[in-house]
Parts: C-alpha cells; structure tokens; sequence
C-alpha cells in the first residue's frame, strides 16, 4: 500500500537532491572550466569583456595583432602577374615539354595536346628592391619595396571548392575550422562591439566568376562564436541591424537582458559553450546596432582618402570600398578580415579577362597598405594578397587551366620581410623548386600563426579522441620571409 502523499516532505526532498546535484555540476563544472580560462573566477561576464583567448601567455613575441586576407577567388595567373618567365615567352604556341606533365595532375587538360601558352604582358622591375612584377598591377608594383612575393607557393587540391578549403582550413574534409577561426580562438578578440572575424565577397564585373560559400569561414568543431560573420557589401552591412518600427532600445535592452537570463539559467545547469556563444551573441548584436552603422558610414573618411583607394560613392559594394572598410574594422579591433573577389577563373579569354580583374583590385590593395602604413598598422597588420590555386603555363584554348605546382601570393606587415622575393619555380612557371624555399598551404599557416605569437604544433582542440590543429600533422614556419 502507498503511503499518503507528504508535500512538505516531497518538496524537501526536492531541495535537498536540487542542492547535491547542482553543487556538485557547480563545483564540477567550476573545476572544469578554470582548467580552460583561470579568468573566470574573476567574476567578469564573458559577454561584457568580448572573446578571450586560449593561448596565454603567447609562444613567441607577436609581430601581428590582426590579419587581412585578400583572396583572388579563382586563382589568378601567377604568370601574368609575379613570376615573369621569359623563356615561356620564347615556346609560345610550341609544344610543351612532356618530361615535365608526365604523371602528374592535371585538371582538364588531360589526353590534350599540351601548347605552351606565353605571358600577354610584361613585366618590369620596381623600386629598390628589384621586384619583377607585370603591368597588369602598377598601384601594387609602386609598393615593391613593402612586400614580400612568394613565387614557390603549392597546394593539394585541384578543383575550386576543395582548394578554397585547403587554404582556409588545410583539409578538405568538411567540418574543419577556418584559419580565422583558429586565429580568433588562439588570440580572443579585441573588441566587445564587432565579430572576431569577419568576412565580405564581390563578384567583379569581368568573367570567370567563382563561387564561394560559406563553409569557407566556418568554425567547424569549435565554439560557433568564433566562425567568420559574413557583411554585405552593398545595402547594410548586416541584416535587420536596426529596431522594428514601434521598438526602442530601452525596450529592445529588456528583452536581451531577459533572454540572456533564461539563458544564464540553462547555462548554470550545464557546461557548453554554444550557450554561452547565444549570451555573448545577442549582447553583441545589442551592441552593433550602434557600431555598425558607425563603421560603414564613410562621411567622415575625406575624398582623398576615397580617391586613395578608388571609391566614386560610399556604398558601392566593390572590392575597393570594402578595402576602405577592412582599414576601418582593423582599426576597431577585429581581428581576422577576409575580402573575397571572384573573378579569377580564366579557362578561356583571359586577355581580356584578367585586366578587368586586376583593374579592380590592383589600386584598392595597394592602398590598403599605404593607408595602414601612414596610421602606423602595417607593423602589427599580416596583409595575405592571393588565390587557391595558380594557373598552367600551357593554354586552355584562349586562357589557363587550375594549376597546383606553383602560384604566387605578397604578404605585408606583421612582420613579414618587405621588398623580398621568395622562392622559385622553373623556366617555364611549371614546378616550385625544392630550394628549401618552397612554400605550401600549411607552411603558410604555421608561419601566420607564428607572426601572431602562436606555436602552430601548440594551438590545438581535442575533439574526437585526438587532437586536432589548423595545420594538423604537417606545417613548417618558414623564418626567412620574417623580418
């Protein structure tokens, strides 16, 4: 028989297995989370202080505080743009030399008559350091002497998607965590009023438009508060930025301070950090109801600084304008900017192609770096100017084919040596040379991270039973392009 139901006792009992469960979850979870960040017994809100990072103190003396990554979606030809090859010049239209191609991967050009294709353009030397860069890109050949060329650049993968996500991620394996994210996660974040990372994309208005989607910026197995925060570039930045009609901020602040307490209580029961990511999202996107219409708005940028970098109107949407707005995101403490320009798959009518790109990119990036340069920020700002993969010096019709062997990419500031050109490939921009200059996707990493005081074999995540890094089992710092 069922003893009569006690209430008071029922709810002491409740107490009491309420008290030894969440003291011990507390006590648990306390012990736990000061074995990740000792600052949280500090008391602070880790929505208010913005995204602290796990590496501190940090491995080597950092040269970087932020980078900016322009990458030329499509992968430019590096032979139309800073690995002048005169002898591919003197085998135009020739046969192309089978010792070369034999065995090795190509991506549409296979079982193909191989002609060897001669750059359309010349090349010239510049400023004091000699640099050979080609017409195509006066305004960068006119700041030679504060960037580093890597010529003997390679990668894996041979198609779009999978090299993008190489580059980003140095795996093609989906679910892996973008070197912004990796970036952000090491260092934290300087600002409380913006992403860590943030992302933009134009499309250019030459052919040979490549997509890019948005896995490329994602934070794969780690906390999602450090993914890669797409910006619009035409309209505003950010969707649904501003209060519906008929809601103030008072009241707008009340619902996030109830949310985030609802959340705050979620978050008391249990360890994970994707609550905590929902509590410092929502206090963020508080915030940049103010910071973003601030940071897009250019009235205060003079014309000449417009001019600078070749903006007719604020608000375009082109690859300048958001030149002009990753100064201005550094300047406030983001940490990773990543500007997409899309235009750069050229199988086919690449002299006419190409210049249209460059054109659209060539003034904008040089201007960032003068522009960084005269506020003082190139020293402590890593500026990456490159695509995913190169181009083959043998023709596809009236343009290239993908090409792995070799491409090239400029770094500058953060460290990096200016007016140095690194690394070689043969005569005919065929193959990197192992010179012990050569350079691939995970060196790039472990090099960008050691200029931003990290040990690349050090910024490590379990997950899965191992133990995961941006640069995973392979990675060599290359010290000779570092200043």
């Amino acid at each position: 028989m069922n003893p009569c139901f006690d209430p008071h006792s029922f709810q002491q009992s409740i107490n009491r297995r309420s008290f030894l469960t969440r003291s011990a979850y507390g006590l648990g979870g306390l012990a736990l989370a000061t074995l990740f960040d000792p600052r949280l017994l500090a008391g602070e809100s880790p929505a208010r202080r913005g995204i602290p990072g796990v590496i501190q103190p940090l491995h080597f003396p950092p040269r970087a505080k932020r980078v900016i990554h322009l990458c030329m979606a499509g992968g430019p030809s590096h032979l139309e743009s800073f690995d002048w090859k005169p002898k591919l010049k003197e085998l135009d239209g020739k046969e192309f030399p089978e010792s070369l191609t034999k065995g090795q991967q190509l991506a549409q050009l296979q079982n193909t008559p191989l002609k060897a294709r001669g750059p359309f353009v010349e090349f010239a030397k510049h400023g004091k350091s000699g640099q050979e860069i080609s017409s195509l890109f006066p305004h960068i050949a006119g700041m030679a002497d504060d960037i580093c060329i890597v010529r003997s650049m390679h990668t894996e993968q041979i198609n779009h998607d999978p090299a993008h996500a190489f580059m980003n991620s140095g795996s093609i394996i989906k679910g892996r965590p973008s070197m912004g994210s990796w970036l952000l996660y090491g260092l934290g974040a300087e600002t409380e009023n913006l992403p860590g990372f943030v992302v933009f994309t134009t499309a250019g208005k030459g052919t040979g438009q490549q997509p890019v989607s948005s896995k490329q910026w994602s934070a794969g197995y780690l906390p999602s508060r450090f993914q890669g925060i797409q910006f619009q570039s035409k309209g505003d930045a950010v969707h649904y930025v501003g209060n519906p009609e008929g809601v103030c901020q008072s009241t707008q602040r009340q619902v996030i301070e109830e949310v985030n307490r609802l959340n705050g209580l979620l978050a008391d029961e249990k360890l994970d950090p994707e609550i905590q990511t929902r509590i410092a999202q929502y206090e963020m996107a508080f915030r940049m109801q103010t910071s973003v219409p601030e940071l897009t708005d250019f009235a205060n940028e003079p014309q000449s600084m417009l001019d600078l970098y070749g903006i007719k109107h604020a608000g375009e949407g082109t690859f300048a304008a958001n030149c002009l707005m990753a100064r201005r995101l550094a300047e406030r403490g983001v940490r990773f900017i990543q500007l997409y320009h899309r235009a750069w798959d050229h199988h086919g009518n690449i002299e006419t192609a190409m210049p249209i790109a460059a054109r659209e990119v060539d003034q904008a990036s040089a201007a960032l770096i003068r522009d960084l340069k005269q506020r003082g920020m190139l020293d402590d700002t890593l500026v990456i100017w490159g695509g995913e993969f190169g181009r083959t010096p043998m023709g596809q019709g009236s343009g290239r084919d993908h090409h792995i062997k070799a491409f090239s990419i400029w770094m500058a500031g953060g460290g990096t040596k200016p007016g140095l050109t690194w690394g070689n490939t043969d005569e005919l921009g065929y193959s990197y040379i192992e010179d012990g200059q050569n350079m691939d996707v995970h060196d790039l990493h472990a090099t960008m991270l050691k200029l931003c005081g990290i040990d690349h074999k050090r910024l490590t995540v379990r997950y899965q039973g191992r133990d995961f890094r941006l640069t995973d089992v392979h990675g060599r710092i290359i010290d000779g392009i570092c200043a």
